[in-house]
């Protein structure tokens, strides 16, 4: 919920370049399995991107598989609707809270996802090298 404040694009171009690196140094047969494991789990920025716009209840954390995140947001978020109802300043307030927490991560999508992207590359990569 909170890397679109605390990610950096330079360490994450970073920390891709160096990945791509090391794939390189894969055999070849090593480096058509990373490849087709890293395909196969690859996330759209555009995606995630979508569900933050459309749906800010948490959708796009549960893209990510970030579940904890998700509930989270879909938590806060029903109750905010909820609360609508019975105490609108409130539920109101809730929804306001939830939107202005994860308009940051809607700007900065394409760094977020990124950011996942090499994380997950990192992890397939591990799993072959080792």
């Amino acid at each position: 919920m909170f890397e679109a404040y605390s990610l950096r694009a330079e360490s994450v171009h970073e920390a891709a370049e160096s990945l791509r690196h090391k794939v390189e140094g894969l055999s070849n047969s090593q480096r058509v399995e990373y490849y087709a494991q890293y395909t196969h789990a690859l996330k759209d920025p555009d995606t995630y991107a979508v569900l933050n716009w459309v749906f800010l209840a948490g959708l796009h954390h549960f893209y990510l598989q970030h579940y904890l995140r998700g509930l989270l947001n879909l938590g806060v978020m029903t109750i905010g609707i909820a609360l609508c109802f019975v105490l609108p300043m409130l539920g109101g307030a809730l929804i306001l809270l939830i939107t202005l927490a994860e308009l940051p991560a809607l700007f900065r999508s394409q760094l977020i996802v990124e950011a996942h992207n090499v994380e997950l590359g990192i992890d397939i990569y591990r799993g072959i090298a080792s």
